[in-house]
């Protein structure tokens, strides 16, 4: 990584040093000379001084490049992430390329392989995924001359490298794992392979690493080929997948085949494969599309016994398959143990008064044809007469397939022969030609019944995947609606529960094991071992409980919802009559809602934590100008008070007490003004509305800031007939006094401030006006903010930059606006509260003059 960094560097990219861990190797601190290493951040533990990348650092330095050593590394506590991959996420989110090293016993799914090999197991680990995401360079040496670079000290420290030679790095387990990082990468450039050839719509199965699908269906041989097509898996060292193929047919399977089939696919998922089921017209149709798309190289399939006269009617699934494939080896395994299954459209005795009533309709639309063709027998030639028996044999073979539409064709030709054919009233056919109307009646019927089947099959795929879209669209638009976690999790489980049919239940992870959120219908305990189910799929991210293979005897299922942030949540599954939660058919769309609802989770935790830093970043803002307010303009009037006291120890004059009295005063006001301000934010105001007349209220205010007013004539500009307004009072005076402060302290000296009431059409504006250099231009909304400072307002000359706060506090809590603008003529600024009509009293009132 070092040596591909400078030579980066000579190429004129700019690169730095993120954190690279030297481990005392001489040759490795060698290497780090030339480069711009960023400082690393000290992190308090358990009094000791943990060092570890810095990102801001990094995110402010903007490098094009950065190393960044030991993906796998769990970062300390304190840290912004728990894990170091976290932090190369953040990098390359921001636009910077990253650079990384990792060893092949921390790669997430190989974890338990490793332990195997080595009988060590490693704790610390990475997701899959982020290889998947990256550029993989694979640093193979042989296992000779790593461990000759052991003894060196080349990889260790002397004292570390020899403990290591005699346990983890013995030359069996190195070529083991030389092998398992080679073939990892192999996996992993396939992927991107196969990615990029999706991306660019590229034809062929590129094949460069084997992959394998098996078809599994619900024969009682489905077990048999799941394990054949894992050891043709681990022969080829291939991936390999499970695919059941949706037809028409599958909507008619019983209890028992689906039941045979959801153990298949659970087998082939135990072994390791990947499953899916898809929907398609046909198994073949539905094959080839898979493996196309999967890029498969090999499939395996199970030659079932059929008979005869079935692979007559609907022809060998695997002569068409071996047929339609040209560049993918198929395998053929016999089907050991098999019994013929009905074929398709089979009744069983569970249809039988449905079949009864089929059959019924058909022969009503025969006799139909046959009343109408006696009417016609007169005008048009008999020849014609066997057209109108072509419509029950369509109408039957269309609506109840080829059995039916068989039975309406022979009914129909019987018919035609009895009632038409001349000699009439008998079954005899006196001309050969009149046959041919009968095998007409039969071809047709044949040839319709095998398009409405297939137009039947499209039109139920049809249904099914857009019932599949409109509950996932349904679902996405109620997870953007939701508001609060707690909302969230009730949603998800209503939404599962009846889309399903099942009763479900969302569990948290938290110190004292998974705790029970929300449920549907709701529910107030779970069991001992349901609690350890959700635990091992938090634990493991994989399902557990019933249906699984992990603690079958749970009576829910439990998937995890997860994201790159780990396992936020487990939803778990019941029915009512103790059976498999999901039907194999199920699964997709219960992997795509488990999918929404993850991210939505995520969405909202990351919500959650961008207020809870906004508070934070708020609570310091407000903390650290409170402390600059206690420490400045509280200690302003403390140190005239104690100047002044000084000086009338020493001289008595009136005037000093009148100066102490004044900055008091001052100093009153300011503690009033930062308590005020706590009670608006904590919303502990009480009001105490009354009738107040504005021109009382106006006096008295002027007359306690008489002082702060010295020097500034009081032009009031209110009519005699204002009405009397509904407020509180003492809160109303505190909002008259802060708004004349802001004005007798910045008003320019000898001005005048105008106090100026009127009537509107929605109220009555009551608008304090000062001459000065008004307010900045776009900071009319900001300058009622809590602790800003503004050139034009209480926040510039002195203050606590509390007083418009509070005037905006205490008006909008009695229901009152304020707002502030610049004045042009004179220059100034005009600060408005606006009393609207409702709490104007229009008449006398003796409840409010009390």
């Amino acid at each position: 990584m070092l040596l591909d960094g400078k030579q980066r560097i000579k190429a004129g990219v700019d690169v730095v040093v993120g954190v690279v861990e030297a481990h005392g190797r001489h040759e490795t601190e060698m290497l780090l000379h030339g480069y711009e290493v960023i400082p690393r951040l000290s992190i308090a533990h358990q009094a000791h001084t943990l060092l570890e990348m810095d990102i801001d650092a990094i995110l402010a330095r903007r490098p094009a490049l950065v190393l960044v050593d030991e993906l796998a590394h769990s970062n300390a506590p304190g840290s912004r992430h728990p894990k170091r991959y976290q932090d190369v996420e953040e990098l390359r989110d921001a636009g910077i390329d990253v650079y990384s090293t990792i060893n092949i016993q921390h790669i997430e799914s190989l974890n338990d392989v490793v332990a195997s090999i080595t009988r060590v197991r490693v704790r610390e680990t990475v997701p899959d995924s982020i290889l998947e995401s990256a550029e993989i360079e694979v640093v193979d040496i042989p296992p000779d001359e790593l461990i000759e670079r052991l003894k060196d000290g080349k990889v260790y420290i002397p004292a570390e490298a020899s403990r290591a030679l005699n346990h983890f790095f013995s030359k069996s387990n190195l070529t083991a794992l030389r092998e398992l990082a080679l073939r990892r990468a192999a996996q992993a450039v396939d992927a991107q392979m196969l990615d990029y050839a999706r991306a660019h719509a590229l034809a062929g199965n590129f094949a460069a690493g084997e992959r394998v699908i098996v078809a599994v269906s619900e024969q009682p041989s489905a077990p048999g080929l799941v394990r054949a097509a894992k050891r043709l898996a681990d022969a080829l060292r291939a991936p390999w997948t499970a695919v059941h193929i949706e037809t028409q047919r599958s909507l008619q399977l019983g209890d028992a085949d689906r039941q045979r089939l959801s153990d298949a696919l659970a087998l082939a998922s135990r072994l390791g494969a990947a499953t899916a089921s898809v929907p398609a017209t046909s198994v073949v149709e539905g094959l080839r599309s898979f493996a196309a798309d999967a890029r498969a190289t090999q499939i395996v399939i199970g030659k079932s016994a059929r008979p005869w006269w079935f692979e007559l009617r609907h022809g060998s699934v695997v002569d068409r398959l071996v047929r339609g494939v040209d560049d993918i080896a198929v395998h053929v395994l016999p089907g050991e143990g098999e019994k013929p299954q009905a074929a398709p459209g089979h009744r069983d005795a569970r249809r039988d008064p449905v079949a009864l009533s089929d059959y019924g309709w058909t022969l009503l639309s025969i006799a139909a044809c046959t009343a109408l063709g006696r009417l016609l027998v007169e005008f048009i030639a008999i020849g014609n007469i066997a057209l109108l028996f072509l419509i029950p044999v369509m109408f039957a073979a269309a609506s109840y397939g080829l059995g039916i539409g068989l039975f309406a064709a022979v009914a129909s030709s019987l018919a035609y022969n009895f009632f038409f054919l001349p000699p009439t009233g008998t079954l005899t056919v006196s001309n050969p030609e009149n046959i041919i109307s009968i095998f007409v009646l039969l071809g047709v019927a044949f040839v319709t019944s095998q398009f409405a089947s297939r137009v039947r099959a499209q039109a139920n795929l049809a249904q099914a995947s857009a019932r599949q879209n409109a509950a996932l669209a349904g679902f996405s638009r109620q997870l953007t609606a939701t508001s609060s976690q707690e909302e969230l999790m009730h949603m998800i489980c209503a939404e599962v529960a009846r889309l399903f049919n099942l009763r479900t239940l969302l569990m948290l992870p938290s110190r004292d094991g998974p705790v029970l959120r929300a449920a549907y219908p709701p529910e107030d305990r779970v069991g001992e071992i349901e609690r350890a189910a959700a635990q091992w799929a938090m634990d493991n991210q994989q399902p557990a409980g019933r249906g699984s293979s992990t603690l079958a005897a749970s009576e829910w299922l439990f998937h995890p919802l997860q994201t790159s942030r780990g396992v936020l949540a487990v939803l778990g599954l019941a029915r009512d009559d103790a059976g498999e939660p999901l039907r194999p058919d199920q699964a997709p769309l219960l992997m795509s809602l488990l999918d929404q609802a993850s991210i939505a989770f995520d969405r909202m935790a990351l919500e959650e934590g961008m207020q809870d830093a906004r508070q934070l970043r708020e609570r310091d803002r407000l903390r650290s100008a409170l402390l600059s307010s206690v420490s400045h303009d509280l200690r302003t009037p403390l140190t005239a008070i104690a100047a002044a006291v000084q000086e009338y120890r020493a001289h008595p004059d009136a005037q000093l007490v009148d100066a102490i009295d004044v900055e008091a005063q001052r100093l009153n006001r300011f503690v009033a003004n930062l308590l005020d301000m706590a009670r608006v934010e904590s919303g502990a105001l009480a009001l105490k509305t009354e009738a107040t007349d504005l021109t009382d209220a106006v006096a008295a205010a002027v007359h306690d800031t008489r002082r702060i007013l010295a020097g500034h004539a009081i032009d009031l500009q209110l009519p005699a007939d204002l009405p009397l307004v509904r407020v509180d009072p003492r809160l109303f005076h505190h909002c008259l006094i802060n708004l004349l402060d802001n004005a007798g302290r910045y008003a320019d000296p000898g001005t005048p401030v105008t106090i100026r009431g009127r009537r509107t059409i929605d109220g009555i504006d009551l608008s304090i006006i000062d001459q000065g250099p008004g307010i900045p231009d776009g900071k009319q909304d900001e300058i009622f903010d809590t602790f800003t400072r503004i050139d034009g307002s209480d926040r510039s000359k002195g203050g606590t930059g509390l007083g418009l706060a509070i005037v905006k506090g205490f008006a909008e809590a009695m229901g009152l606006t304020v707002k502030a603008a610049n004045n042009s003529d004179p220059l100034g600024a005009i600060f408005t509260i606006h009393l609207p009509a409702d709490a104007i009293i229009s008449g006398i009132d003796v409840e409010d003059i009390a």
